[in-house]
């Protein structure tokens, strides 16, 4: 038997706050530990990959459902439809 993924349904988008959002995606990645971080230079890389993907959403991959911000943080981090 296999797991459907299912879309994130938290919040509409009226209630969305771009400044919490960006707020709390920064403080996860200041959490992260150091070895698991992407460097700043790929980190910035893979986001400008991102941001040309007709996928993203208001931060967020249509693909998979994740915030591109913490993704590309991760180095273990990969894009689901392998752009980076």
């Amino acid at each position: 038997m296999s797991e459907q993924k299912k879309p994130c349904i938290k919040c509409l988008l009226q209630e969305y706050d771009e400044e919490k959002y960006l707020a709390e995606i920064r403080k996860e990645i200041t959490w992260m530990d150091e070895e698991m971080r992407s460097g700043d230079e790929l980190y910035e890389k893979r986001l400008a990959l991102c941001r040309g993907c007709d996928k993203l959403i208001r931060g967020t991959c249509l693909a998979c459902g994740c915030y591109v911000e913490l993704r590309a943080a991760a180095k273990a981090g990969r894009c689901p439809d392998k752009k980076w």
